[in-house]
């Protein structure tokens, strides 16, 4: 069987009871999250960390089978309050994508989007985040679509900066990052790794596998909408491409 790693992307938890008319894959109810994660321990996925997922792609460990990681996005604070407790109550691990331009701000690049912006972890929450355990990524300075932006040099300030700032802020290597809604290009990929990243998560749905760039590793949404069957189903199901990658070992020289 390949060796492959499903790695789920997650945005807000919390208090979202409602069907949300838009951009559900920005929600996640409370309740929903815990059965979520019961499941997983139930069917006895394991669930690992980027880094472990990383040595498994590589070839330099052996990767359990139907392997897990869990990523969430923008770093709100309702990733401390709400999903960090349940996390840790299974011994989960996960990694956390911050916009290192806009700690302990909002989210206000939703707002042309019809949402309501959310509150961003600061500086002193985020190594609140790290103390307990879990790992802390990049999502750029302020959260573009990278594949949109005129010029290279813009791009790599975008990266190579947001990694020295949340450096700074956790004392620490920041090693993985997160293509803002997945928007990246070969720029961008070439940014990612002149940057010093190890690994770079998109929007495109599949399960990880040897064959992937890490730079470009594909992850699977989970909606408001996901109940803990539902995500069974992704799990079993979701893991070929529709789209194809970008693969820097596999593009013409």
């Amino acid at each position: 069987m390949t060796a492959r790693v499903h790695i789920l992307m997650y945005h807000r938890v919390g208090d979202f009871p409602d069907r949300m008319p838009t951009h559900r894959g920005q929600y996640c109810h409370l309740p929903r999250f815990k059965a979520q994660m019961g499941m997983l321990r139930r069917l006895g996925y394991p669930v690992i960390s980027l880094d472990a997922a990383v040595a498994g792609l590589r070839g330099e460990t052996e990767l359990p089978p139907r392997a897990v990681a869990l990523t969430f996005d923008d770093a709100y604070v309702d990733f401390l309050e709400h999903a960090a407790p349940v996390l840790a109550e299974h011994g989960y691990p996960a990694c956390v994508y911050a916009v290192a331009g806009k700690l302990g701000g909002h989210s206000d690049w939703v707002a042309p989007e019809g949402l309501s912006p959310a509150p961003l972890m600061n500086a002193a929450q985020l190594k609140e985040v790290q103390a307990m355990g879990f790992t802390v990524g990049s999502h750029t300075l302020s959260h573009p679509r990278l594949a949109t932006l005129d010029s290279a040099a813009s791009i790599t300030r975008e990266l190579a900066d947001s990694r020295k700032v949340l450096q700074d802020v956790l004392g620490s290597p920041v090693e993985h990052f997160c293509y803002p809604y997945g928007s990246h290009d070969l720029r961008a990929v070439e940014a990612a790794a002149a940057a010093g990243y190890l690994t770079g998560t998109t929007c495109l749905r599949a399960a990880a596998t040897p064959a992937d760039d890490l730079l470009t590793l594909p992850r699977k949404a989970v909606h408001q909408g996901t109940t803990a069957f539902g995500l069974f189903w992704k799990l079993l199901a979701r893991n070929a491409y529709k789209s194809t990658p970008i693969r820097r070992n596999s593009l013409p020289a």
